[in-house]
């Protein structure tokens, strides 16, 4: 949403506002967490404070613009984030973890080393993949979700075909993207969440989802639908629900469930799209 949140001119329904006015229909939904790509962090945080309650928790990442705008690491930095996990040293605020339920989250800041935040072009090096490991050692958890703002594979968008960072995110270090890629499969991770390409995109590869949550910039960003993912967490069961505009800054439609994980799982259709009449 990057740039089309806060007070202002953005102040609409077209925008980010409208992704965040459907969240808040929904009714049920626990929290907010973001990959990246939320600069200006205050205005975001103002949209969804005016639209889903002051005490909302939201738990923002560091994006490549975020990590290239002092102003917004720093905001990051000393940002409330409550009951969490710090991070290794150089991000002990925007690299965190916490437990909610039956599911362990982590959000990476993939520009981190040791020197600092914002070291790295996105790479995973050592410093933060041993943290990681140490991490996901240590949760008791079934399920496992790993964010962090850059593709480990870059996909086109599910429905426009749009490709972007191809060759330029996580995969520009292929060797740093399959260890941790290979790491997230050894500690059974249901899915990395990730942004980046303001695409999205569902794919599983070698048993751990990759799912891009696009851009929910409204009609912002007309290359691809905007939109926000849903993922629902239950003992037996884990369902993605993805919701999109009409690229116009129209209302937002659930288009997609897929069974992410749980017994229940190996039941259910791999993918189901739904049938959306014009009026729906």
């Amino acid at each position: 949403m990057r740039q089309y949140a806060g007070p202002g001119l953005y102040d609409s329904s077209h925008y980010f506002r409208g992704a965040c006015e459907a969240i808040a229909a929904l009714g049920d939904v626990a929290f907010m967490v973001s990959p990246g790509d939320i600069d200006p962090p205050l205005g975001v945080q103002w949209t969804i404070s005016q639209t889903l309650g002051a005490d909302f928790p939201w738990y923002p990442g560091v994006g490549n613009h975020e990590a290239e705008t002092p102003d917004d690491v720093a905001w990051l930095q000393a940002y409330d984030y409550g009951p969490v996990n710090p991070g290794p040293s150089g991000c002990p605020t925007t690299t965190y973890s916490f437990d909610y339920g039956v599911a362990h989250l982590v959000m990476l800041n993939v520009y981190c080393n040791a020197g600092g935040p914002t070291i790295t072009d996105g790479k995973i090096p050592d410093h933060l993949y041993e943290w990681l490991a140490a991490d996901l050692q240590a949760t008791d958890r079934p399920y496992i979700f790993v964010f962090g703002h850059e593709p480990a594979f870059p996909q086109p968008d599910a429905e426009t075909g749009r490709e972007r960072h191809v060759g330029d995110s996580l995969d520009a270090y292929p060797a740093n993207r399959d260890r941790f890629w290979d790491l997230l499969a050894s500690h059974g991770v249901v899915a990395y969440i990730c942004g980046h390409t303001h695409n999205y995109s569902a794919v599983r590869i070698d048993g751990v989802w990759q799912l891009d949550a696009g851009h929910a910039r409204g009609k912002g960003d007309r290359g691809a639908p905007s939109t926000f993912l849903v993922i629902r967490v239950e003992n037996d069961l884990v369902v993605l629900e993805t919701y999109r505009d009409d690229m116009a800054g129209g209302p937002y439609t659930l288009v997609e469930r897929i069974p992410l994980a749980g017994g229940a799982a190996l039941y259910l259709p791999l993918v189901t799209r739904l049938a959306l009449t014009p009026d729906a």
